[in-house]
């Protein structure tokens, strides 16, 4: 007997990939089944592979293709045309400790892309949100370089707490919370780092957050490294921004002779010779630079992938002094062990400098003139001039006999050093392992380390001779440090048998929250050399300090089933403890459940010709606010300040100041959703529809307590509100050949209501044109009824100005007197609607982009028009105030002026802040076949180019208040916004 031996040997196969339109297409896998010989086509869709000589099946697959396997045989050449497969079937949506099929999906949930998320070059990853989901609600509180976002998920659930949704970064948890005048968190992040953003809507999808998902969860999912050679992407863009509009004022002519006109007396012989005056608005806008690099690189084999980047962003602000500045570094690492483990780690590192600008204030009158730069460059006579003739910064109070020391130099305030350096690192690792088939178990470690160290100067050289004393100068420095560490442990079970599918997710959970906080307060210093820097040189110095720690245990469970893609059953149950809450209410516990049915997968369904795809939605569940809690409230504090002298000795005195409530708890949100998703046309257009009702109870409130208690108040869960609206969205391929064309839209609807306060309160006063009213929204204005001017001969009702020339206000209740009795409720703040339009077109190698956002019926108190529409005298007035009221002009619009005189608040303040913006236009074109290049795009954009409203002051997206819940709509000086001119390179290696 003979044996023949031979040597297996490789074979050379080569070949295409095309589409089926005959255009090649790169990129696409071609891997011998069974092993890990593994290559890619190139640019021009050829592709050259060994395979062993017994090797029978190569195996091609691409994002957006229908996978195919073809048997090698005696073939050398093997050319592959593949089509694109139908991506609604296959795309997936992430949620909450996983992924899902979109069409598994029985949760409201929506998706924003990274493309779509950077069309408008962001700071904030909210703001390429905005007007891009139904539901959504962005407002942009204060247009300052880095400045505050409030983001609203299907309106506001909460009183004194937050009513800002959870972010979910990689599986980090962080919040967006700050003031009018502090920048976001989120301007911490690049944009172009975020690979996609999922918003969780209804109580299915957030009650897997539990005490932390009532107000909504954006779930924010980065890029990492794909298979494949290393690629290498770098970005940039450079721009201007101008401010939209200024404020008409007096020149100073006029205000010359509305000076002599009020004070009866001629201040200025000769106004007409005053000319127009110092335009202050000129001397403290600018056109500002704004500048952005990126550079990144990814890749990976079938065992290790990874990406990196690196970004500098600077933004000068409209107003002189302000500036934003980030760097950030982000890495990525998953590495396959074998066919059981695999581990990974992201990390994102920041440091972001903001040079900020006091602009809005809270004050009624006086203040908003001195604090803020945007007041006091509308408040400064225009009959003073700005510097010195040797160029340095001319202080009003030494000007003019020190006449105007109640108004203050603009520039000079932007000569204070207010900057606010945090540097952030968000980092995350997972190991995760096969158990056996179909279950997984998943640890990951997380932490979000920060660190602000804040400084403040307010120099000497800035005050007039008059105003300097032994307090001059002032200095704030302050060091906060923040660290939250989370742990989860994430066991998830995949079973299929026959046309059943049964998914189960498990999850414990332990988070720990450390914070400390110290700052000085320093004044009088003997000059400005050293500025903050050496506080102990200053007469006065105050020293505070404190710490916290907060808790948070969890236990999750999730069951999602499907039979036959056609009908979805999903339960969800978490149950928290959290270390802030009472000691009676310290665990929650937060179900859901939903369910949806695929019409179009029946029977009956089969031979329509209408609908692509047809899916039913409903859910109902619960979810908690642990937000609106600081640590501590639920027990019996302390507090400094309450100093007295003890034989003859001063001694720092300490005082109760918080009743303990052991009943202390989250607030809690009970939400019905249903929905409707249904296409056309073979999915080229697509609607999304969704209705809720979202209860919300336990609201923290603050109830009066009598003074025989020792105390004033005592906060508990005393108040409930209900939201209730409706969303739609559409998304459409009108055009899908050599021009491509679609257009996508959102539109919502949400209605607020306080259901009750505490006891039998039924209103509660927040400010004097703003309250809480059971029955009413949040965020809605009582005043008095602007009622024109009292006229010659007209009677004057006991109560009101008291002048002939002065402003009138109704008498609602007809008692002859005007009292508190005759305010009513004149505006709100919640508009009726919300909506936004995007479009996309590209022919050839050009591509074109518009997106118009828009609110409608919402009402802004516009209390900087109150204060500079008063002509009280010494300081500056709107340009309107030349129609006052005189006995030559009997109008009934503006009053004539009066020393010290005040406006009564009223509805006259009260305006439609109704806009449609043309938020981004843009206009690309790509270069390609570029030697060394895989592409190259050049493109040019502007932002707020247009803005349709019939608000009268800077800009109608505002909101003195930053993010509070109650003190909405309101417009007092803000950082006014800017449009925006920018031309950008994309470049791919």
């Amino acid at each position: 007997m003979q044996l023949s031996v031979f040597a297996q040997t490789d074979v050379t196969i080569n070949g295409t990939v095309k589409d089926t339109k005959g255009q090649p297409v790169p990129g696409v896998s071609v891997a011998v089944k069974g092993t890990t010989t593994v290559t890619l086509t190139a640019n021009t869709g050829s592709f050259t592979i060994k395979v062993p000589s017994n090797a029978s099946v190569l195996v091609f697959s691409f994002i957006g293709y229908t996978k195919q396997e073809i048997n090698v045989g005696n073939k050398t050449t093997i050319d592959v045309v593949m089509a694109e497969e139908d991506k609604r079937l296959d795309e997936v949506v992430i949620v909450g400790y996983g992924s899902q099929k979109k069409i598994a999906n029985t949760g409201s949930i929506a998706s924003v892309k990274s493309e779509d998320l950077v069309k408008t070059p962001v700071v904030n990853i909210a703001q390429g949100l905005q007007s891009r989901v139904s539901g959504l609600q962005v407002t942009q509180n204060n247009a300052a370089p880095g400045g505050n976002i409030s983001v609203r998920v299907r309106g506001t659930n909460s009183i004194n707490g937050s009513s800002e949704p959870l972010y979910v970064i990689d599986g980090i948890q962080i919040s967006n919370e700050s003031g009018a005048n502090t920048p976001s968190p989120l301007s911490t992040i690049n944009p172009s780092d975020v690979e996609s953003v999922e918003i969780l809507k209804d109580a299915s999808a957030t009650a897997i957050y539990g005490a932390r998902g009532a107000n909504g969860v954006v779930l924010i999912t980065t890029k990492r490294g794909k298979l494949g050679a290393t690629s290498i992407q770098a970005e940039s863009y450079v721009g201007v921004q101008k401010i939209t509009k200024t404020i008409p004022v007096l020149n100073a002519t006029q205000f010359a002779q509305l000076e002599n006109e009020i004070y009866k007396t001629t201040i200025y012989a000769n106004p007409e010779n005053e000319g127009e005056g110092t335009n202050w608005q000129d001397e403290i806008y600018r056109s500002a630079k704004i500048q952005n690099y990126m550079v990144s690189a990814a890749g990976g084999s079938d065992k290790t992938r990874f990406s990196v980047s690196a970004n500098y962003f600077n933004q000068d602000g409209i107003i002189i002094n302000s500036n934003f500045k980030r760097y950030s570094l982000r890495a990525t690492l998953d590495n396959i062990i074998n066919d059981r483990f695999k581990f990974g780690a992201t990390i994102l590192s920041s440091y972001t400098i903001n040079s900020g600008i006091s602009t809005a204030s809270q004050s009624l009158d006086g203040a908003a003139t001195t604090t803020s730069v945007v007041g006091a460059a509308l408040g400064a006579p225009p009959t003073l001039k700005p510097y010195r003739a040797d160029g340095s910064i001319f202080p009003l109070s030494d000007q003019f006999n020190g006449r105007y020391r109640e108004v203050t130099n603009p520039l000079g305030l932007t000569e204070v050093f207010n900057q606010q350096q945090t540097k952030r690192t968000l980092a995350n690792m997972y190991a995760e392992a096969k158990i056996v088939d179909g279950l997984t178990y998943r640890a990951t470690f997380n932490a979000d380390l920060a660190g602000t160290l804040g400084d403040r100067y307010s120099p000497i050289y800035i005050l007039g001779a008059l105003e300097r004393n032994a307090t001059s100068g002032s200095a704030y420095k302050s060091n906060s440090n923040s660290t939250a560490l989370l742990h989860e442990s994430i066991l998830t079970y995949i079973k299929s048998f026959g046309q059943h599918s049964l998914k189960f997710t498990g999850v414990y959970a332990t988070q720990a929250n450390f914070y400390n906080f110290n700052d000085i307060n320093a004044n009088g210093f003997p000059n400005d050399v050293t500025k903050n820097e050496a506080v102990q040189l200053a007469i006065n110095r105050a020293v505070s300090s404190n710490r916290t720690r907060e808790a948070l245990e969890s236990v999750m469970g999730r069951i999602n089933y499907s039979f036959a893609d056609k009908y979805f059953f999903d339960v969800t149950a978490r149950y928290d403890g959290n270390s802030k809450f009472g000691q009676n209410k310290k665990w929650g516990f937060f179900p859901a459940v939903s369910g949806a049915w695929r019409i179009i997968k029946e029977d009956f369904m089969q031979n329509s010709t209408l609908f692509s795809d047809l899916k039913l939605r409903a859910s109902y569940g619960i979810t908690g606010n642990a937000a609106a809690i600081d640590p501590y409230k639920s027990l019996a504090t302390l507090t400094s300040g309450s100093d007295y002298e003890f034989e003859h000795t001063y001694t720092v005195g300490i005082s109760p100041s918080g009743i303990p409530n052991a009943d202390l708890r989250w607030e809690k949100s009970t939400q019905a959703n249903i929905g409707l998703d249904f296409s056309f046309l073979k999915g080229r257009l697509n609607f999304v529809v969704d209705a809720y009702n979202k209860k919300t109870k336990d609201i923290l409130f603050i109830k009066a307590l009598p003074f025989s208690s020792g105390y004033s108040s005592i906060t508990g869960n005393f108040a409930s509100m209900v939201n209730k609206g409706l969303e739609f969205a559409v998304n459409t391929k009108i055009l899908d050949g050599e021009l491509k064309w679609d257009l996508n839209a959102n539109f919502s609807i949400n209605r607020n209501k306080l259901l009750s306060l505490e006891g039998d309160v039924k209103e509660f006063v927040l400010s004097p044109y703003a309250v809480l009213s059971v029955g009413q929204p949040l965020g809605v204005f009582k005043t008095y009824v602007y009622n024109g001017i009292y006229q010659t001969g007209e009677t004057i009702l006991p109560g009101s100005d008291g002048r002939v020339g002065g402003p009138k206000v109704a008498d609602l209740n007809g008692d002859g007197l005007i009292t508190a009795a005759d305010q009513k409720i004149t505006g709100n703040a919640n508009p009726d609607y919300i909506f936004g339009v995007s479009t996309n077109l590209s022919y050839k190698n050009f591509d074109f982009s518009l997106f118009v956002s828009g609110v409608q019926g919402n009402q802004i108190y516009n209390l900087s028009r109150y204060v500079f529409e008063t002509p009280l005298g010494g300081r500056n007035t709107l340009a309107g105030v030349t129609n006052r009221w005189s006995p030559s002009n009997p109008t009934n619009d503006f009053a004539n002026g009066l020393q010290g005189g005040r406006l009564p608040i009223s509805d006259r303040f009260v305006e439609d802040g109704s806009f449609i913006r043309l938020k981004n236009i843009s206009l690309g074109y790509t270069f390609k076949n570029i030697k060394a290049l895989k592409n190259a795009r050049l493109y040019i954009s502007a932002n707020n180019l247009v803005t349709i409203t019939n608000y009268s002051g800077y800009d109608p997206e505002v909101n003195t208040f930053g993010g509070s819940n109650t003190l909405i709509g309101v417009d007092n000086l803000v950082y006014p916004l800017a449009k925006t001119y920018l031309i950008g390179l994309q470049i791919g290696l």
